[in-house]
């Protein structure tokens, strides 16, 4: 029998699902290795058991978080698909605030607003065999990863900084433009593709391996960001704050 997997979405853009519909005919040829069982883009699924759960976006509310543990116990591997589900992405800066102040600010002066409820990545809730980075995860890594995955091996991820794929591709450093980059800790993987677009690194496929955080703290400072701002800067996808390591 072919491997059986599924994607599914919580909360977030599903832009990491369709960047996985938009291999197309790549995507098709991936039908003759296995069978997919539920993907809410695409069609709509039973509850049989999976081999490979995708799941997409953080989670917060009770009844998704009861929903999360059933996919976890119906799938052998399960493997977090993108920024918000890997680290809760943009979705957990809803942490730094409270809930009634997030109700305030979405529903206004709301007599009854429907509750609010912290987002958080998967891993808070359910254990996650495998993880694929980024906002939104990269094509050809998530081709890589299914290989893997179907060959039995563990998938692999760089462990080195957006900096080598920037320096491969001789771009020039954003720190020497004045501008903030989360390049020298953030995880390759992305080829550098919004340093070659013109805007820079913002950490959405979490922290590298074994980063140099003080020194990089220092070039922060040293570029006149107070320790909020290079705070902000770590939250916007969720990086381990100086305080963490």
């Amino acid at each position: 029998m072919k491997p059986r997997i599924g994607f599914f979405d919580f909360a977030g853009c599903e832009g990491c699902q369709l960047t996985v519909l938009n291999l197309e005919d790549r995507l098709l040829e991936l039908l003759d290795m296995v069978e997919i069982v539920e993907f809410r883009e695409i069609s709509s699924g039973g509850g049989d058991p999976l081999d490979i759960a995708f799941v997409e976006g953080s989670v917060g509310p009770r009844d998704e978080i009861e929903r999360l543990r059933k996919i976890r116990k119906k799938t052998k591997s399960l493997v977090a698909l993108g920024a918000c589900a890997d680290t809760g992405g943009i979705n957990s800066l809803s942490r730094f605030q409270t809930a009634s102040t997030l109700q305030q600010t979405v529903y206004g002066e709301t007599a009854a607003p429907p509750p609010v409820a912290l987002l958080r990545p998967l891993h808070d809730f359910v254990a996650v065999d495998h993880r694929l980075p980024g906002c939104p995860i990269d094509g050809e890594e998530f081709l890589a990863v299914l290989q893997a995955l179907l060959l039995g091996r563990p998938p692999e991820l760089p462990g080195y900084s957006v900096c080598v794929e920037c320096k491969l591709a001789e771009l020039p450093c954003l720190f020497d433009t004045g501008q903030i980059c989360l390049g020298p800790i953030a995880r390759a993987g992305c080829g550098a593709r919004c340093v070659q677009g013109g805007s820079r690194c913002r950490g959405c496929r979490g922290e590298m391996e074994n980063p140099r955080s003080n020194p990089y703290y220092r070039i922060l400072t040293d570029h006149g960001l107070t320790e909020e701002e290079i705070r902000d800067q770590y939250r916007l996808f969720n990086l381990p704050e100086k305080e963490d390591r």
